[in-house]
């Protein structure tokens, strides 16, 4: 079913789709102008054959009279040729009561008027006809039917029905084969953006060489990958630095803190350096919540350092984990997880993404309030609480960085928490969302949509 959704939205099947539809047009329009030629020429020969014949019967009339024309019309009729189109005659009173001829009723042409056009012989076979006026009470027609014309308009249909089915086959076919080509050059591209490790970028480069335009946009697509690997890499080695230049003087202070703390000051002078050495702490935390949430916004789509990971097994320890603080702060903690669920990905920010949920989850949550984990195939994430819950207009905004949830249990932190989720979700090719729900908060972590 999926390879049928791919093949209904790929534009390569359309291609093909495109090609034999105008195919069969292109052949459909052919044989209709060659089966009006043919019955268009065709008629005019007929029409002529029949003024011709009935201009020599008016002459033998003129020169023989009755008689003479009814015999030779009856000769003609007894010495037809079986191979040719039949030929029919009658000769006819001012009443058009037959005199002479094989067609046994005046089928209404104005003879006076010299009137042709199409008759019925016999009620069944249709034939071109000529009516003329020999005198006051006499009428002569002349038709000729036309069986071979519809012989020759059925063997060109057949010819044209035959020919334009193979060329609909031909045209699939080689579509087919050429967009299946396409679709598997395209495809190799697309994969490398997928994983854009190291033996992709390589088979890739190697796969590009050539002239034609897929294989330049393979070449531009590998140099491009190779770019933002080197950036991504740069970035990383910038961001380690910087929080090692920043995260040691802090350590420092931190350590001098408690070396002031430990020299036994006044009580006044220990509050105040214990609320430093908070406050350091905060923004040693702050600074590792930034550096991650940029190292995994940074290595969105990396495949490297992605190792399978039991997720079933991880859940369950965190949740075994967490059960005993949820007992001791009044809260309750409930596990629904799927046995063996896989994934690709960093088991430390997987981790962190769980932890993070959970603690955001019991910090809104009042007590005797209840925070449910549950872990399912997909891979899908889903912590959820009977809490306050988050209002509409905040559950986009809620994964901006440095944005707290409005209401009174909103103090504390710095609102980094979300925004690391997210990032580490998209590391992963996860998606996180708020799922509407009448009571609480549901954050669900699900993969991401392919568009």
């Amino acid at each position: 079913m999926s390879r049928l959704f791919a093949l209904r939205h790929s534009i390569f099947a359309r291609i093909v789709l495109w090609a034999i539809v105008t195919a069969a047009v292109i052949t459909s329009g052919l044989w209709y102008l060659t089966d009006r030629t043919i019955r268009n020429a065709d008629r005019a020969a007929v029409m002529r054959a029949v003024d011709v014949d009935l201009a020599g019967m008016v002459d033998i009339f003129a020169s023989g009279g009755l008689s003479e024309l009814s015999r030779r019309v009856n000769d003609r009729l007894a010495l037809q040729p079986r191979e040719r189109d039949p030929t029919h005659y009658m000769v006819a009173d001012g009443a058009g009561r037959r005199i002479a001829g094989d067609i046994r009723k005046w089928p209404g042409l104005q003879a006076a008027m010299s009137q042709d056009g199409e008759i019925a012989i016999d009620g069944r076979r249709r034939a071109y006809a000529r009516a003329t006026q020999l005198g006051p009470n006499l009428r002569l027609l002349v038709a000729h039917e036309t069986r071979d014309q519809e012989w020759l308009l059925r063997q060109v249909g057949l010819a044209f029905l035959i020919g334009g089915m193979l060329a609909v086959v031909f045209v699939a076919l080689g579509g087919w084969l050429a967009a299946h080509r396409l679709a598997g050059r395209i495809e190799r591209i697309n994969a490398t953006f997928r994983r854009p490790n190291d033996i992709a970028l390589e088979e890739l480069g190697r796969r590009a060489e050539g002239k034609d335009e897929i294989h330049e946009l393979m070449s531009h697509s590998r140099n491009a990958l190779a770019r933002l690997d080197r950036l991504a890499a740069a970035n990383r080695e910038t961001t380690d630095h910087v929080a090692h230049e920043l995260r040691t003087p802090l350590m420092h202070l931190d350590n001098r803190l408690l070396r002031a703390l430990s020299a036994s000051p006044d009580a006044q002078t220990s509050a105040h350096l214990g609320e430093a050495r908070v406050e350091i702490r905060a923004i040693i935390r702050m600074l590792e919540s930034l550096l991650d949430i940029a190292a995994s916004e940074t290595r969105r789509g990396d495949r490297h350092g992605l190792v399978p990971i039991d997720l079933s097994a991880l859940a369950t320890r965190l949740g075994e984990l967490y059960a005993d603080s949820a007992e001791e702060s009044g809260h309750h903690l409930r596990l629904q997880v799927e046995p063996r669920v896989t994934m690709q990905g960093e088991e430390m920010l997987i981790t962190r993404l769980i932890t993070n949920l959970l603690d955001n989850a019991f910090k809104y949550v009042p007590q005797d309030g209840t925070v449910w984990l549950k872990v399912s195939r997909g891979p899908v994430i889903t912590v959820s609480d009977d809490g306050p819950g988050i209002p509409p207009a905040e559950r986009e905004t809620v994964f901006e960085k440095f944005r707290r949830g409005s209401g009174s249990l909103s103090e504390g932190g710095v609102g980094l928490g979300l925004a690391l989720c997210r990032a580490i979700a998209a590391r992963h090719h996860l998606q996180i969302k708020i799922e509407p729900s009448q009571i609480g908060a549901c954050f669900i972590v699900s993969p991401e949509e392919i568009l």
